[in-house]
């Protein structure tokens, strides 16, 4: 759950007595929150991040005390696509504006989410390629800074799920279109992450319905989205 406790990205004290009770509570995993793999990716500015070395020396000392009380630390890595750059939970949904500390997100199409959010860019190739670096460079971090248990977010109406569903991505490259083609960033993301964390780390994907899709086809997406199991080794929930 994301706290909206951060400044630049780093974790706080909050962060610590948060997460930590949780351990101490004994819980088996903790995972910490939503994690921007860049400055550009988070849902607000108040979010967590891992994009610099500075991030990874602040998140170790929770990362070794939730490992201390005998439970697997864990982190979600995300990029929020066209639901960055917004107010936090208790200001509204409203989008922040460059003057107030937001940016311009990117997703698959220029499609907004709402009214209410930014319009975002329409991404390049060179934009996923960077995106697929972005969450390579996290896990290293992420590794480094002792988590166990690594999440790549691909729900919620984020940006690798905006990737996979057809209501927000119309493109008509290698990336739009098919379900071969909407999946591909999601299984360059996972094939990098695994090659980063030269297996030593397990990954979990996190996948949810596209918005606005009726039960049946989302049971039917389900059941495709399985089926990358035999293309990659991670565990799909």
């Amino acid at each position: 759950m994301c706290q909206y406790s951060s400044e630049d990205g780093p974790p706080t004290p909050w962060h610590l007595v948060h997460l930590g009770s949780r351990a101490v509570g004994g819980a088996a995993l903790v995972m910490m929150e939503a994690t921007a793999v860049s400055p550009e990716r988070r849902i607000s500015p108040s979010d967590m991040g891992l994009w610099s070395d500075a991030h990874t020396e602040a998140m170790k000392p929770i990362a070794g005390f939730i490992a201390a009380q005998g439970a697997a630390p864990g982190v979600q890595l995300a990029h929020a696509g066209r639901k960055a750059s917004t107010a936090v939970p208790w200001v509204g949904d409203a989008a922040v504006q460059r003057d107030a500390g937001g940016w311009t997100p990117i997703a698959p199409s220029a499609v907004a989410f709402s009214e209410t959010y930014h319009v975002p860019r329409a991404m390049t190739v060179d934009d996923i390629d960077r995106v697929v670096e972005n969450f390579a460079a996290a896990t290293r971090r992420a590794v480094s800074a002792g988590f166990q248990v690594v999440e790549i977010h691909l729900a919620h109406g984020y940006l690798v799920h905006e990737f996979l569903s057809p209501l927000s991505n119309t493109r008509n490259d290698d990336y739009g279109g098919s379900f071969e083609n909407r999946t591909r960033l999601a299984l360059r993301i996972m094939q990098g992450n695994n090659t980063t964390a030269e297996n030593e780390k397990p990954d979990v994907v996190m996948t949810d319905a596209p918005v606005g899709v009726i039960p049946i086809k989302v049971l039917a997406r389900r059941l495709r989205l399985s089926r990358l199991r035999v293309r990659c080794p991670f565990p799909l929930r």
